[in-house]
């Protein structure tokens, strides 16, 4: 469904990215994980076409999408959703998700999708809500229902729950498994919590470069994995 070949990432003498063979399958749910400057968020970019990569290539579908723009990444069925909230303040819930929806179908299906939407994420009792009065965690949400308006076959999420509490948290992770029974999915995440509440396969960056993929359990136990992400080494 989506696979890079030998991509990178130079700006000017740092290699943020280096030459990362990364593949998904369809249905699939993979969880990008590594510390500050691991490159997954420079990965992330150049994925969703906000970044043009030094070498290599980006193919959606058997489609080479490598020098595209990210909206007609978008059009192709992949909803992006970046760490930023990319929301109209002075619009309320609704209106957001209304405009979401009606960029890639008629006026009456918008109607049905933004329902549909908002009773999923629960979001009914601040539907009527301005954007910019609602808290950083509820933004979130709402941008995340922008994505599922319109209805992508591909979901990539660029830290998702950052901003959230607790029970936002939790509930996101049950709206991402959710999401998942239909959609394949990528999500770029610093919150071990969280990846733990949803993670089937994992892959972890560092340097610039893939350092292991696997299950969570086997992720977590790496001894490399301890050393560069947690910070721990195993005692002697």
């Amino acid at each position: 469904m989506l696979e890079t070949r030998g991509l990178s990432m130079h700006f000017g003498g740092v290699v943020a990215v280096d030459r990362v063979d990364f593949s998904l399958r369809e249905n699939e749910l993979r969880c990008l994980i590594g510390p500050n400057g691991a490159g997954k968020s420079t990965f992330f970019k150049c994925l969703t076409a906000q970044l043009r990569p030094t070498a290599g290539d980006v193919v959606i579908r058997d489609f080479n999408v490598t020098g595209s723009e990210s909206h007609q990444v978008a059009r192709m069925g992949v909803g992006i959703k970046t760490q930023v909230p990319n929301v109209f303040d002075g619009l309320d819930v609704e209106e957001n998700i209304w405009l979401s929806a009606s960029q890639s179908t008629s006026v009456k299906r918008a109607r049905v999708i933004t329902t549909e939407v908002i009773d999923r994420l629960e979001l009914g009792d601040v539907r009527k809500t301005q954007l910019g009065s609602l808290a950083h965690g509820q933004r979130q949400l709402v941008e995340l229902g922008m994505v599922l308006a319109g209805e992508p076959w591909l979901v990539i999420l660029d830290e998702p729950t950052a901003g959230m509490t607790q029970d936002e948290v939790v509930r996101t992770a049950e709206i991402i498994q959710e999401i998942n029974r239909s959609a394949t999915m990528i999500v770029v995440e610093h919150d071990m919590q969280f990846i733990r509440m949803i993670a089937r396969k994992v892959t972890v960056f560092h340097q610039g470069r893939i350092l292991i993929e696997g299950a969570m359990d086997e992720v977590s136990s790496d001894e490399r994995v301890r050393e560069v992400y947690l910070g721990q080494r195993k005692s002697a």
